[in-house]
């Protein structure tokens, strides 16, 4: 007893040092797990972008409502607002359909699309597309748009699903072709005789038929000839099934780095001639990914685009039409990546003499016009700044209209901007002008466009523009006062310098709604690390899933447990300078954390409150990655770690993300930020969070982690979700048991609650 009490006095000796926060109850937890659902609904006329329908004289979009959220219809002419179907019919229709329960103001979708002359509409549900009629209100699943045989990440065929082998017909309509016994051949239209224009095509080495392209003039043909790549295939097993007792076997088309992909070869055929022409692929020796051969109009040549294998090369190929001769029009080199998904190009004109292109050779990622015949390169836009999407091209007036973000000295950088300019660079012209981020919707005409921007402290607001920018009306303006009312408050930018003492960094803050200066509160830091893009919201709407990054909502949900919680955009991530985005190149285990503590550091010493010798960081995915590399890499500074889903080893992740940021061939970089080969430097608290099922990040990458860890005799959690996807209690089930398991953990590793909780049962 005597010792009992001993513990007791140095304990409140301790916690007497400075104000303490009171550890947070069962219901507390309960109500930030709650706190989506309790708030979701309390702000009215809050907009999302606008689509264009009707030949461009309507508009709709979705919006909040009393309840939920509802769909608006207006007139562009006369502004006169309509509802574009029944909800509530659509709700039962909808239902009916897929055996489920919808509500009128909860419907399952956010945007749709008119079909069958505006007589109904087509919605997506999870991965399948619905159309549901708007008259007599029957939903039916739409047919697939898209038929060709699944390719894994892109780059690797199904060869288990068939290919779509429906003939191809020529454009005057007399011949079609196909492929018969891997091999091309075609036949007048009617007949049953085929002439085969190949012959070497064999099941190691096929031709396509889902790549023939006739040109213009029906006289010539091309396809690729296929070599396949491996067929890697993981396995899961599925422990629970929801429809037997019995566990039962999933498995999964799975290329990973270093993986043979299918290596494609164009072959020109000439009809008529029974003559090919094999093309010299000495400018295209080793791709990653090949575009679909497509024929300019005046069927001169032919046109591909290219991406060498490690990301460290882009070209767009020519091929002439006659002779099959290849040139390279643009050559895109980087020393570390170019980055295929942000590639860009468009053809000017029937003849495509020129190219517009988006290239970073310049430092930024900028507006290029190309001469076809040169390959010169003319850049249309420069500036320390980003072109962030074009969002149309007119090649008879010479015009671009594109967005872009970072022109604005002193402001936030990645707000986006909307601006035309001309093909020469002239006239470049900005289009919105409040200080917020900018999604615009132009009219299919160019005559209008709807402009819906916001930030994090301010709520959407939506306007219809001419063209030139006159505001023609102010369609919604979000109000938040019942969410105000309710007790949320916006997050707080915070700046500060980056590594290198000059860049800034850009961050948010979000504080316990009963915030207390005077008292010290643990950090937890919401980290998502990704190079693909950059993170921290820049829009209002704070409700959105734990995806890419928690959202405020999921933020403040912790904040009010007695934290101070962050979210960072460091170096290595997108929309920035090419040099900021580079640090990424083979060095993913960095995730910015140079940057991120130097500015953990910086709001500390600006705010007492922000208790840096207790910081606790989470995320999922890549966050995933980076939250336990934040344990393994910076435990000087980082005390406990939640990671969901994570890619914890590279080489066991698709292949597409990781060899577009760590290169090929598999070299050591992939080992530097593996988890598992770096899992006995493990210090501090862990809890690792992974769906059984995930078809994103291989699961087998987490459990590769916890046997390391075991075999270094490290203490750790691990909670599996059987049949989980990669989502799993972040925007898909069990949402609210996830996240009261990750809010307990951090409760329990930074603020000292056993240590309090003993103190109250042995006080007098």
């Amino acid at each position: 007893m005597r010792s009992s009490r001993m513990f007791v006095s140095v304990v409140l000796a301790s916690t007497l040092a400075a104000p303490v926060i009171a550890a947070p109850d069962a219901a507390a937890i309960r109500r930030s797990v709650t706190l989506r659902d309790d708030w979701m609904y309390l702000t009215r006329d809050v907009a999302e972008p606008a689509q264009w329908s009707h030949e461009g004289k309507r508009l709709h979009y979705r919006k909040t409502v009393e309840g939920g959220f509802a769909f608006v219809e207006i007139d562009a002419r006369t502004l006169k607002r309509r509802a574009p179907f029944d909800a509530g019919k659509l709700a039962v229709a909808l239902g009916d359909a897929t055996k489920q329960s919808y509500q009128p103001l909860r419907l399952p979708f956010e945007t749709f699309e008119y079909a069958d002359e505006n007589r109904a509409i087509t919605v997506t549900l999870g991965e399948e597309r619905w159309t549901c009629r708007i008259v007599n209100y029957a939903c039916h699943k739409a047919e697939p748009t898209d038929t060709n045989r699944p390719r894994a990440f892109g780059v690797v065929r199904d060869l288990e699903v068939p290919a779509d082998n429906q003939p191809r017909k020529s454009p005057d309509e007399k011949w079609e072709a196909f492929v018969e016994d891997d091999n091309v051949v075609v036949r007048a239209v009617g007949s049953k005789d085929v002439i085969a224009l190949s012959t070497d095509g064999t099941p190691g080495n096929f031709y396509d038929p889902e790549t023939l392209a006739w040109s213009p003039d029906s006289t010539r043909l091309v396809a690729y000839r296929v070599r396949p790549g491996f067929r890697r295939i993981v396995t899961r097993v599925e422990a629970a099934p929801s429809n037997q007792l019995q566990p039962a076997l999933r498995e999964q088309l799975y290329p990973k780095p270093g993986d043979a992909v299918d290596i494609e070869q164009p072959v020109l055929f000439h009809v008529a001639e029974r003559r090919r022409a094999d093309i010299d692929n000495a400018l295209f020796p080793n791709p990653y990914e090949m575009s679909q051969p497509e024929w300019r109009k005046d069927g001169r040549t032919f046109v591909f685009d290219y991406e060498r294998r490690g990301h460290g090369q882009a070209r767009v190929i020519e091929v002439d039409g006659q002779t099959g001769t290849p040139k390279a029009v643009i050559t895109e080199d980087a020393k570390t990546f170019v980055y295929a998904d942000r590639r860009y190009r468009h053809d000017v004109g029937d003849d495509a003499r020129e190219i517009v292109w988006i290239s970073e050779r310049d430092g930024w990622r900028h507006l290029y016009l190309s001469d076809a015949a040169t390959g010169a390169l003319k850049q249309i836009t420069r500036g320390p700044w980003v072109v962030r999407d074009v969002l149309k091209v007119d090649d008879a007036q010479r015009r671009i209209w594109f967005s872009a973000s970072g022109m604005d000295a002193g402001k936030d950088p990645y707000f986006k901007h909307v601006f035309r300019v001309d093909f020469d660079g002239a006239n470049l012209t900005r289009l919105t002008t409040a200080d917020a981020t900018h999604e615009v919707r132009f009219a299919p005409d160019m005559s209008a466009y709807v402009d819906t921007y916001s930030r994090v402290d301010l709520p959407t607001v939506s306007e219809l523009h001419r063209a030139d920018g006159t505001l023609i009306a102010t369609l919604e303006r979000g109000d938040i006062s019942r969410l105000t009312a309710a007790g949320w408050t916006p997050p707080e930018p915070f700046v500060a310098k980056g590594r290198d003492g000059a860049t800034d960094i850009w961050g948010l803050i979000v504080r316990p709604r009963d915030y207390d200066p005077s008292k010290k509160y643990p950090v937890l830091e919401n980290i998502y690390a990704g190079p693909h893009d950059s993170f921290v919201p820049k829009t209002f709407w704070p409700f959105g899933f734990h995806s890419g990054g928690d959202k405020a909502i999921g933020m403040q949900a912790q904040a009010d447990l007695g934290f101070i919680v962050v979210q960072i955009d460091g170096m290595g991530t997108a929309n920035r300078s090419k040099a900021f985005h580079d640090v990424a190149w083979k060095n993913l285990a960095d995730s910015g954390f140079p940057d991120r503590i130097l500015w953990h550091k910086a709001l500390a010493a600006r705010d007492p409150s922000y208790d840096i010798s207790r910081v606790g960081i989470y995320g999922a995915s890549a966050g995933g990655q980076s939250a336990l590399n934040a344990l393994l890499f910076h435990p000087e500074f980082y005390k406990a770690a939640v990671a969901y889903a994570g890619c914890y080893d590279n080489r066991m992740d698709k292949i597409s993300w990781n060899e577009q940021w760590l290169g090929w061939p598999v070299d050591a970089s992939y080992a530097a930020a593996s988890g598992v080969d770096h899992a006995a430097k493990l210090q501090g608290q862990l809890l690792l969070i992974v769906g059984e099922q995930d078809s994103n990040v291989d699961p087998a990458s987490t459990m590769q982690v916890v046997d390391a860890l075991i075999k270094a005799d490290k203490d750790f959690e691990l909670l599996v979700v059987p049949g989980g996807e990669h989502s799993v209690g972040r925007s898909t089930g069990p949402i609210p048991y996830v996240q009261r398991r990750q809010f307990e953990f951090f409760v329990r590793a930074l603020q000292d609650v056993r240590e309090l909780e003993v103190v109250s049962e042995l006080s007098p």
